[in-house]
């Protein structure tokens, strides 16, 4: 279930609502006067970001004690 952020362009109020709700809303009120915002979807690039961060940390990290156990082990 998605979590939605919606903007009143006009008065800055924001609603917090699911996919239910949101549906809802919009029956009532027109859509050109908000900007939505998908908050399901930004938790979860927020977290694939931090992913690509660790599991480029980690190869590097494998990398270079690799080099340094063949450079102990064959000089």
């Amino acid at each position: 279930m998605n979590n939605y952020k919606i903007t009143n362009l006009r008065t800055n109020k924001d609603y917090f609502l699911n996919d239910e709700e949101t549906t809802n809303f919009f029956k009532k009120n027109k859509v050109q006067n908000y900007n939505i915002v998908n908050l399901t979807e930004l938790k979860r690039i927020r977290a694939n970001k931090i992913f690509d961060a660790v599991s480029i940390v980690c190869f590097f990290a494998a990398t270079v004690l690799t080099t340094i156990l063949i450079i102990e082990n064959y000089y």
